[in-house]
């Protein structure tokens, strides 16, 4: 594949050896944000876990205090009053049955994030096969399974982000937008960097935080030195 001129461009004000602090690499990361949209900027960080055994596991969701940047679409399952709930809460849509259907029958996937209540989770486990590998499942250690579904919606607006390790043992998570600028960014991902620290499983053994690398969604990665955050 070859590389865009803008690419190429931004290539050259990162040194790929060096480990930059994380408000050197945040402005880096703004500066190789070339593209003509407001790229996302996303922090990738390898654990020293093994992601096949339960116990070292790492999972949870931490709301960034600056936000995303995106628009979060919101739908909660959920019956009676706690309908009125979610949706004065700010909630896109909320209901029960009738969205199973939906997204059973008509492949439907207008929302971002999906809230429910504990009772609901029997009948969204239909939707198992088709939520889990877009990685849209409702979890309790995500705080997207409760009973109290106006916070779960105004958490989600807010910018609450979602992590989890993938088979590789490596955490994705947006940090927010290349038009926040270094402060802001800073603190979403000293946020976020806190709470991957903080979700360290006691069989973890060795370093826990092997690597940390942030990048636009055009941009080349950029090594952040993890000893320096906090």
């Amino acid at each position: 594949m070859t590389k865009g001129k803008k690419y190429i461009e931004s290539v050259k004000l990162v040194d790929k050896s060096k480990l930059y602090d994380p408000k050197e690499a945040l402005d880096l990361v703004c500066k190789t944000a070339k593209a003509k949209f407001d790229e996302t900027v996303e922090m990738h960080i390898r654990l020293g876990v093994d992601s096949r055994h339960a116990d070292q596991q790492v999972r949870g969701a931490v709301v960034l205090p600056n936000g995303t940047g995106k628009t979060v679409r919101t739908l909660v399952f959920c019956k009676g009053d706690k309908v009125q709930q979610a949706l004065d809460a700010g909630a896109d849509y909320a209901g029960s049955d009738e969205y199973v259907e939906k997204i059973q029958k008509e492949n439907w996937f207008e929302f971002d994030v999906i809230i429910a209540t504990p009772d609901m989770m029997g009948m969204i486990g239909r939707l198992g096969k088709i939520l889990g590998p877009k990685g849209l499942m409702p979890n309790p250690k995500a705080g997207t399974v409760t009973p109290d579904v106006a916070k779960a919606v105004t958490e989600a607006k807010a910018g609450k982000i979602e992590y989890r390790l993938d088979k590789t043992n490596i955490i994705h998570c947006p940090i927010g937008k290349a038009s926040f600028g270094v402060d802001k960014l800073n603190e979403n991902l000293e946020t976020l960097l806190g709470a991957v620290i903080k979700a360290k499983p006691a069989a973890a053994k060795g370093q826990y935080i092997k690597s940390c690398v942030i990048a636009s969604t055009m941009g080349p990665g950029i090594k952040v030195n993890s000893s320096k955050i906090g």
